[in-house]
């Protein structure tokens, strides 16, 4: 086909493909400024509304690279209409939830929905792109990742306050009804063919839900109760499984041998102890603007902007400095701001604490996360071979995703031992040492990232898609792609 005659093609799955993404990115954090209405709404506990968010995150991650794989075997537009099929469904299932078990259930469905859409929304629109904008349309794809991060709390303030929070999730059907027929209008595309992990998803799925399920239990059950201890260690102990099985897997899901190079394991704990302490902060910090400041949904997703919407001001700068002076010094740059800041809003929280001076640390958490997202990428990347780049890619995604499902759980635990929702004096009792441990562990990413090498090979081309459905051809500059932004 000419280039003229497949402009109107490739336009077509750029906006189904942006759609598509935009949606499921959406609902990870539209969720976040919700957490009071759905807590009084249900009579949710602490626990309930930590599952609300970590069921859809550890299903997406731990299923992030399987959904890949059935898309190269199968077909990716049948497998991207399964997954929003069952995005779809799912969000009416949410909806309709009577009781927070239900909406944990709905939300873990969720999950597996969109660890099937995000990564091939991805790969399909980088199969219809012709090489020579390639580049600028992955680019653009990325932004609208980022863009659904620092709008998810103000559209879901918005929804909440006008409507109420069963729209968050309703208003994802009739956008993926209209999708699904748009969807059968895509060319269907396949990539090699891999063996499916399945035992390798199997022993990470159940030995990382009994971790997560015995730290958010603790506090409330006793740490040395049957019902918390028994699936720590079951978790621990399964785990422990999957990581003998991946060392003797053909084609393991996660490809341990990678950790024996300094760079890669180094930039990883970067990346999974960022995670751990920045979105565990997030969680209580979105709860704290309602239940002790008392904002409306609305007013309090506002006010995360300064935070949330900084990496989409910053990052257009970031870019070219990673270029001229590589990753490792914006890494520990970024996790150093966010260290401050994390620290700054554990030293003047309090019931009385004006919103204007929470703007300094909100800023300056935000700046850090910009020089952590823009230059991740690409420390990963350089730190491997060129056909290693998918491998560690996807890894370094999947650990992303799990460092955020550690960190609410950890963070709450904190925050429960020491708080509760009782009054405004407990939750900033309990948010204290919860945002002083995010800040300790926040801190540890930046130990990690000293301990990266200096700067080797440049940057590598978009092996995001890569790891997500097959190799890629370069041409021009780099593009760096970063899915977890979307989803955590």
């Amino acid at each position: 086909m000419s280039e003229t005659g497949r402009r109107p093609a490739v336009a077509w799955t750029f906006a189904v493909t942006s759609v598509a993404a935009f949606m499921v990115a959406l609902d990870n954090l539209v969720v976040t400024t919700a957490l009071p209405s759905i807590r009084h709404s249900l009579h949710a506990g602490l626990s309930g509304l930590e599952w609300t968010i970590n069921a859809y995150t550890l299903t997406f991650a731990v299923l992030l690279l399987t959904g890949a794989a059935l898309g190269d075997r199968f077909g990716r537009r049948r497998v991207l209409a399964v997954g929003m099929a069952l995005f779809t469904a799912s969000s009416a299932a949410a909806a309709l939830a009577p009781s927070t078990a239900w909406l944990v259930v709905a939300r873990a469905a969720q999950g597996v929905g969109a660890a099937l859409v995000l990564p091939l929304t991805l790969t399909i629109l980088s199969a219809a792109v012709p090489a020579s904008r390639r580049g600028a349309a992955l680019g653009v794809w990325g932004a609208m990742s980022g863009l659904a991060v620092a709008v998810g709390p103000v559209i879901g303030g918005a929804v909440t306050q006008g409507l109420a929070w069963q729209w968050i999730f309703w208003l994802n059907v009739p956008i993926g009804l209209v999708l699904l027929p748009l969807i059968r209008r895509l060319d269907e595309t396949h990539g090699p063919v891999r063996r499916l992990d399945l035992p390798g998803v199997a022993l990470a799925s159940i030995g990382l839900f009994g971790v997560v399920f015995g730290l958010v239990r603790g506090n409330s059950h006793g740490w040395t109760s049957l019902g918390v201890a028994g699936p720590l260690v079951a978790g621990v102990v399964v785990v422990g499984a999957f990581v003998a099985w991946e060392r003797r897997a053909a084609q393991p899901m996660l490809a341990l041998g990678l950790f024996r190079n300094r760079a890669f394991s180094a930039s990883n704990a970067t990346a999974w102890l960022m995670s751990f302490g920045m979105f565990g902060s997030v969680f209580l910090l979105a709860q704290f603007l309602q239940t002790v400041q008392g904002y409306s949904p609305l007013q309090a997703g506002l006010r995360t902007l300064p935070w949330t919407a900084m990496p989409m001001v910053v990052a257009p700068l970031v870019g070219p400095l990673s270029d001229r002076i590589g990753g490792r010094p914006l890494l520990v740059a970024g996790l150093s701001l966010q260290a401050v800041g994390l620290a700054w809003m554990a030293v003047i929280v309090s019931t009385g604490v004006s919103f204007l001076s929470l703007v300094p640390p909100f800023v300056i958490s935000g700046v850090g996360m910009a020089l952590f997202f823009v230059p991740i990428a690409n420390v990963v990347f350089s730190s491997v071979r060129p056909h290693q780049e998918g491998i560690a890619s996807g890894a370094n995604n999947m650990l992303r995703e799990l460092g955020g499902v550690f960190g609410i759980a950890v963070l709450a635990s904190v925050f429960s031992a020491h708080g509760g929702y009782t009054s405004g004096h407990a939750f900033v009792h309990g948010l204290t040492p919860a945002l002083w441990v995010g800040a300790g562990f926040v801190s540890a990413g930046f130990l990690a990232a000293l301990a990266i090498p200096r700067r080797g090979r440049p940057g590598a081309a978009p092996a995001l898609v890569e790891s997500l459905g097959g190799p890629v051809e370069s041409h021009g500059d780099p593009v760096l792609v970063d899915v977890s932004a979307s989803a955590s």
